[in-house]
């Protein structure tokens, strides 16, 4: 059963994220809702993948401040097509 929820949040990151949504052809309470999914499951099965930095992020793990997150990310697209 789907719930209502409402969220308050920075208008331009709104803005942002309903373009996104648009792009990707799907509502924003669905990305919304397998972000979600996907922070709160063990056995990951949405079909958004969620890179490591930002699962990072929702899991409370500290991020260093020197960190370069372009390489991270290109070492971590590297590995996942290889």
């Amino acid at each position: 059963m789907d719930t209502k929820l409402t969220l308050k949040l920075n208008q331009r990151i709104i803005e942002k994220a309903k373009e996104y949504a648009s792009n990707k052809k799907m509502s924003l309470s669905r990305i919304v809702e397998a972000y979600l999914q996907s922070l709160t499951s063990e056995n990951d099965t949405s079909e958004f993948e969620i890179s490591p930095f930002v699962k990072s992020i929702a899991t409370g793990i500290e991020i260093p401040a020197d960190l370069d997150y372009k390489k991270e990310y290109s070492d971590y697209l590297i590995e996942k097509y290889k």
